[in-house]
């Protein structure tokens, strides 16, 4: 992908997969990749940091003798992606409109000629 990944990106994307239920570290990753190349060491920072901002939380559970973390989304964590979703559709909208001409080869918002 051309186009940079920052940190409110992943974040985003990391709890958005978490809303479609609770999973572990290496399955949270396989969802990611659908949207964006993360690896796992680049995903466990990024989970530890939303654990201590109580976006999520963690239990174990074992799996075939030995124990697996699973992350579940908080109500925090439910809130705060609700906000990313409103920001990313305003972003999508404005960057949709700056990159896609406008009917009558005029820009949308501005009437300017493209």
């Amino acid at each position: 992908m051309i186009f940079s990944r920052n940190a409110t990106l992943l974040d985003a994307c990391v709890l958005s997969a978490l809303a479609r239920g609770d999973t572990y570290g290496y399955e949270l990753t396989a969802r990611i990749r659908v949207a964006s190349e993360v690896s796992e060491s680049t995903l466990y920072p990024v989970l530890k940091r939303l654990q201590k901002e109580k976006l999520l939380s963690t239990y174990d559970e074992a799996v075939n003798g030995r124990n697996r973390r699973y992350y579940s989304l908080t109500e925090s964590g439910r809130s705060k992606l609700a906000g990313y979703k409103e920001e990313w559709e305003t972003f999508k909208q404005n960057i949709d409109r700056a990159l896609t001409p406008g009917e009558g080869g005029q820009h949308e918002q501005t009437g300017i000629p493209d």
